[in-house]
């Protein structure tokens, strides 16, 4: 079995070499490909990537190569997590949309879209290079925004499916939490990428025990502190929104929140310099502590699960992927993408069936669709009135004015990964 990592140059890829290496009875891995441009970072994380699997007795071989198309090549799957642009440009999808009082993040609002925007052209292209070289290979998408760049890779006819951390990270936690192994937990997750809620949790599977109510009374605050957000919302609600619904459910406080301290990116940046320094030393042959607050938690866990069951090995068979709508949420058409649970084998992923939902949420999910309709097609075609669009139907911008500044300063930002600008 091959692998190839696209963007395996970043600081996030040890953890997932450690997933490869603890669990290869589930996916045993014969040979790995981490491709990126940046050949300084690549040397780095591939000695580190070597070294990992040589201390757990992994007996797979690691390659590294800054040609996609020679890394693609005869690959079972592909891995996506690139960030076009670098750290350089999430800074400014972080910081500029605050000059008009909108959340400044990389993965939904004005910086979600202009993240989009120099991303979709460049996955589409290794998309139909891997396509070229396997036509049966899976393509498994954790590169943001999840949501738009899945449906990116559908539309054109790819074997895709987009992977997101939120839901195993919530089990995970859940586990703990109730004392119980992460097998164990079932959730109700439900929405778009980075805009869910836990409907349920359930014990044993999809027709087990729901818990969440037990969950919610004994342990209220340890899920509201982590979420970040007051316990009264979560006990209003009834159910476990992602962290991701801050943005929506305060976003004024958020703004003036971001507005006082660096942005996320500029702390990341700082992190991937004492990252790198240490994947140099040559004694390092496991994961440094230091990489857990990068971000991706259990994101190993996940890729194995999810490439091990697309290639017909022992993954779970539910699993919360980003795959066409195809009647799941009846209010949504067919071809949008969302994040739930599904069967997953090598045909690829069915989601499960989801009871019919509280207009509270089916209403925002139906608005961030409309906006992602929008923002794949300002992907795909360009031009400034469609970047527009896009960001007037956000609901995080959605002012004539703010969407008219927001364009231009998109744009301003990001003119040189822009084609038509």
């Amino acid at each position: 079995m091959k692998l190839a990592v696209v963007g395996g140059g970043s600081t996030y890829t040890p953890e997932l070499i450690d997933g490869f290496a603890r669990l290869r009875d589930t996916l045993p891995i014969e040979e790995l490909v981490l491709v990126d441009p940046a050949a300084d970072r690549l040397e780095l994380v591939g000695g580190l990537a070597r070294r990992i699997f040589a201390k757990q007795g992994h007996p797979g071989v690691i390659r590294t190569t800054s040609d996609v198309d020679a890394g693609v090549a005869d690959a079972d799957a592909v891995l996506l997590q690139l960030r076009v642009g670098g750290q350089a440009a999430r800074n400014q999808d972080e910081t500029w949309p605050l000059e008009c009082g909108c959340v400044g993040q990389e993965t939904t609002g004005a910086g979600g879209l202009a993240k989009a925007l120099r991303t979709v052209p460049v996955v589409l292209d290794i998309a139909e290079r891997v396509r070229r070289a396997n036509p049966n290979a899976w393509i498994i998408d954790f590169t943001n925004p999840v949501g738009i760049v899945t449906r990116a890779l559908l539309q054109a006819g790819h074997k895709a499916v987009g992977l997101c951390n939120v839901a195993i990270g919530f089990q995970r936690k859940f586990a703990k939490l109730l004392d119980v192994t992460p097998s164990q937990v079932h959730l109700d997750h439900v929405g778009l990428n980075h805009l869910t809620w836990e409907l349920g949790v359930r014990l044993g599977g999809p027709d087990g025990e729901n818990v969440l109510p037990r969950l919610l009374a004994e342990h209220g605050d340890a899920v509201a502190e982590d979420l970040h957000m007051p316990r009264a919302i979560v006990d209003r609600l009834g159910v476990v929104p992602s962290y991701y619904l801050r943005y929506y459910y305060q976003h004024d406080e958020v703004v003036r929140e971001l507005r006082t301290k660096p942005s996320r990116a500029a702390q990341v940046a700082q992190m991937e310099r004492e990252l790198l320094t240490m994947y140099g030393d040559p004694s390092l042959d496991e994961k440094p502590a230091l990489l857990a607050k990068r971000g991706g938690a259990f994101y190993s866990e996940a890729a194995v699960d999810l490439a091990a069951s697309l290639l017909g090995g022992g993954g779970s068979p539910y699993q919360v992927v980003n795959t066409y709508n195809n009647g799941t949420l009846p209010f949504l058409p067919d071809d949008a993408v969302i994040e739930v649970q599904a069967a997953v084998d090598g045909k690829g992923a069915r989601p499960l069936p989801v009871a019919s939902l509280d207009p509270l949420y089916a209403g925002l999910i139906a608005n961030v669709t409309a906006y992602e309709d929008l923002a794949l097609e300002a992907a795909l075609r360009g031009g400034r009135d469609r970047v527009f669009k896009a960001l007037l139907s956000h609901p995080l911008v959605g002012q004539y004015a703010y969407a008219e500044q927001l364009t231009d300063q998109l744009i301003a930002h990001n003119r040189e990964h822009l084609a038509w600008a």
